[in-house]
């Protein structure tokens, strides 16, 4: 995670999803905005997407409910 980039952004390099946001790093809101821009970007509820860990941290292991290993695949692939 990226805070305070220039714009929200995507980008998934060597399997690894890199998330570029606006939000500052302060009271939580990089979090929420991670979780809001993942959540549209893999179309599903912000709710099925969850901090696993690293809520403290620029890394982060995400938590995708509700999408088999197959669709989040696929839907990574479409973010390329």
């Amino acid at each position: 995670m990226t805070p305070r980039a220039s714009r929200n952004r995507l980008e998934l390099t060597d399997d690894v999803l890199r998330v570029y946001i606006t939000a500052p790093p302060a009271d939580g809101q990089a979090n929420k905005a991670v979780l809001e821009i993942v959540a549209k970007a893999l179309r599903v509820p912000k709710s099925a997407v969850a901090i696993a860990k690293g809520e403290a941290s620029r890394n982060k292991v995400l938590l995708i409910h509700g999408l088999s290993a197959n669709e989040l695949a696929e839907r990574l692939d479409s973010l390329t």
